[in-house]
């Protein structure tokens, strides 16, 4: 198959959408089909076709989810578009987040073949889904067949566009995390250690509420250590830390990619205290995957991962006595920390990458063998002249 994969957010940032894209990119060349990437550039990049990935459109920061997404807006784009999909003339166009501005919309509009659109987001509402729905209805119609990464995405997806949606988790790099990764010697950490990894400025990751529940760790495990990684400003957190007397947490900051599965390795319980709108929690399968034993919150985006007594404990989110209760019973309990790690290596397999990309053609191959090469509004008339 020739497969174009179509991402809203610049290829030149990092994110859950494109690392996303990269797998199934990977995983697709590897069994042998034709691939493009089209995405839009960032400002301090020109436009660029290099065979594999063309990047096309300005992207601009504009904020989405309590965090920051860079996206295209320019509807100038919409001629290039169109040229590329009628030189390229692919058999699939697989789009993420389908209707989100601009390029997705302008590739539904020039596409004459099969398309399918994975929606990744899950919040409690989408103004743009709501007011823009009159006009996203057609675009969310051109789609063949739709895939959801998790039950509350598709919930969220479903309020505003009904319809048929296979649950197609995210995956993961089971070689890159495991028990074979070398720790992080961190000659200043003596006690156990907790890890904590993401964008912790964002106020949905809970990390206010880990802070204070370290604090009451400490109670029962004076040499507790708190190990936050990821890309934020740590001083905004001084008082809070101030307040609690927390001398024993460290921001490391971000870490590359390489580096990112030693610090799971080095953990002894990693913890997730998310408060909500979490469409899935790629960091629970990357703790799994290394090994460790998971404390979270009981929110929907978590609970289609982690299943509470067997790769982990789920808590009340905002709850920093809750979160405090479930790390000291898995610090003070080898046996179930032991449990809980191995039950997580086990699921975390189920999600590899090579599975999730043979789950994802299988939709191409069956909306291909229903569609074939038709238009979207013809294939809709055959599939209505049928049922």
């Amino acid at each position: 198959m020739k497969i174009l994969l179509v991402s809203p957010f610049d290829f030149g940032y990092p994110g859950g959408v494109n690392e996303h894209i990269m797998h199934l990119d990977r995983e697709f060349r590897a069994l042998g089909h034709q691939t493009r990437i089209l995405a839009p550039r960032s400002d301090e990049e020109g436009e660029e076709d290099d065979g594999h990935i063309y990047r096309l459109g300005l992207a601009v920061p504009v904020p989405s989810n309590g965090s920051t997404a860079r996206i295209t807006l320019s509807p100038l784009i919409s001629g290039k578009v169109k040229e590329f999909l009628h030189d390229e003339d692919f058999d699939i166009i697989h789009l993420h987040e389908p209707l989100a501005p601009t390029l997705p919309l302008m590739v539904l509009l020039h596409s004459k073949t099969v398309n399918i659109g994975t929606f990744h987001a899950a919040r409690s509402s989408n103004l743009a889904y709501l007011y823009g729905k009159p006009l996203l209805s057609f675009f969310h119609g051109k789609l063949h067949a739709r895939i959801a990464v998790s039950p509350s995405a598709e919930e969220f997806v479903s309020q505003y566009f009904p319809a048929v949606y296979e649950i197609i988790p995210n995956g993961i790099d089971i070689e890159q995390f495991g028990p074979h990764v070398p720790k992080i010697q961190h000659a200043h950490i003596s006690g156990p250690t907790v890890l904590f990894v993401g964008r912790y400025n964002e106020s949905r990751k809970g990390l206010k509420y880990l802070l204070r529940a370290i604090a009451l760790v400490r109670q029962e495990f004076p040499g507790v250590h708190l190990l936050v990684v990821g890309p934020g400003q740590a001083w905004r957190y001084d008082r809070l830390l101030e307040r609690y007397e927390l001398d024993n947490v460290t921001f490391v900051g971000a870490v590359s990619k390489q580096d990112l599965p030693s610090y799971y390795a080095s953990a002894d319980v990693f913890c997730a205290p998310s408060t909500g709108r979490e469409s899935f929690g790629i960091v629970l399968l990357e703790a799994m995957a290394s090994g460790r034993p998971v404390v979270a919150t009981n929110i929907d985006g978590y609970t289609a991962v982690v299943r509470h007594g067997v790769e982990g404990l789920l808590v009340e989110p905002k709850n920093p006595e809750a979160l405090a209760l479930a790390l000291v019973h898995v610090l003070a309990d080898r046996e179930l920390a032991a449990r809980l790690g191995e039950a997580g290596r086990r699921r975390a397999e189920e999600h590899s990458w090579p599975v999730i990309a043979r789950r994802v053609l299988d939709v191409y191959e069956r909306a291909l063998s229903r569609y074939g090469r038709q238009r979207p509004t013809e294939a809709r008339s055959l599939s209505m002249t049928r049922e």
